[in-house]
């Protein structure tokens, strides 16, 4: 058996056996929910009620958490970073008011973004041009992080 079709055996076998919903699950997530925002988006609503749980725990773990990694300011700059390059309007929206609500400046705001869009840029020319990896590696990785 080829490793494709291994992983199309296995991917098979998990897509027959999902996680059961639970009501009380769900239920449960709509009320912490309603607790943490002081209500519940319409597009809450709308998330399939199987995946509401996990999702909404996932988000209140990382992204609503202060007792992660990274501070809340930091998260939201990157999302909004992100969120200029998928993009999402919505996105943007939502990250800008909570980079401004965890206290960054417009001009943080907009370096996150131009960093955001360094980021495209130079992936584009690296990717384009199909430079070399390794060489690259070499190169930048070396003598040349060096310059700050």
């Amino acid at each position: 058996m080829t490793a494709l079709a291994g992983a199309a055996a296995c991917s098979a076998t998990l897509a027959l056996t999902p996680m059961p919903a639970h009501a009380d699950d769900y239920d449960a997530a709509i009320q912490d929910i309603q607790k943490t925002m002081g209500g519940v988006p319409s597009f809450i609503r709308q998330f399939p009620k199987a995946g509401l749980p996990g999702a909404w725990s996932e988000l209140k773990s990382i992204e609503f958490s202060d007792k992660t990694a990274l501070p809340p300011k930091t998260k939201a700059l990157i999302s909004l970073a992100v969120a200029a390059q998928i993009p999402c309007s919505y996105c943007i929206w939502a990250d800008t008011q909570s980079a401004r609500q965890a206290g960054a400046t417009d001009e943080e705001i907009q370096e996150a973004v131009a960093m955001a869009a360094l980021t495209r840029h130079w992936s584009t020319v690296l990717n384009g041009m199909q430079v070399d990896f390794e060489t690259f590696k070499k190169e930048v990785g070396g003598e040349m992080s060096a310059a700050k």
